[in-house]
């Protein structure tokens, strides 16, 4: 009688140190400005799933310098659109030097200053958090439109290291991007 146990493949052994591992793929170069986008339902989960995108993007870009501030504060932004929204949010990570994320969700309502609960109230410091690990931050509504709801986007900016860019970065002295020039359509 055969043995009754199911034949199983080998269990494949650990690299040594004289056995070659492959490197780490080459990060993607910036050399012009770049933007992704990420969609977060409304759902509790929301918030980990943009922190981990974040960190990824910025880990192929190599701007590790900036994950630790984007992270906690793309987390604050987007559990606040996931709480206090009725839709999903939008998270926008665009490189120029500064980084710029924001978050856009369909509450047309901005975040207030700490509330009076005082030190020990179990919210409202969204906006001292954004004060002390932003460069820059700021927001703007969204108006309701024929195509949908309005809402609210809120941003912020981090600065590469002394406020160089990279060779085809930003403008790297810590203001807003310009917008692109729109042609002139005659009448």
């Amino acid at each position: 009688m055969k043995n009754a146990e199911a034949e199983h493949e080998p269990i494949p052994e650990l690299p040594g140190p004289d056995d070659h591992v492959l490197p780490a793929p080459p990060l993607i170069p910036f050399a012009e400005p770049w933007e992704c986008e990420l969609y977060v339902p409304r759902d509790p989960r929301g918030p980990a799933v943009a922190r981990t995108t974040l960190k990824a993007v910025l880990g192929a870009h190599g701007l590790e310098e900036f994950t630790y501030r984007a992270e906690l504060l793309t987390s604050e932004l987007t559990t606040n659109a996931v709480r206090y929204s009725l839709g999903p949010a939008t998270v926008r990570l665009r490189w120029t030097n500064p980084v710029r994320v924001s978050v856009m969700d369909t509450c047309p309502v901005f975040p207030l200053p700490l509330a009076q609960g005082g030190p020990h109230a179990e919210g409202g410091r969204g906006l001292l958090i954004l004060d002390l690990l932003a460069d820059a931050w700021g927001g703007c509504s969204l108006g309701e439109s024929l195509f949908g709801v309005g809402g609210k986007t809120v941003w912020f900016e981090l600065v590469l290291g002394g406020g160089d860019p990279p060779p085809g970065g930003g403008s790297g002295d810590g203001s807003a991007p310009k917008p692109p020039e729109l042609p002139v359509l005659a009448a």
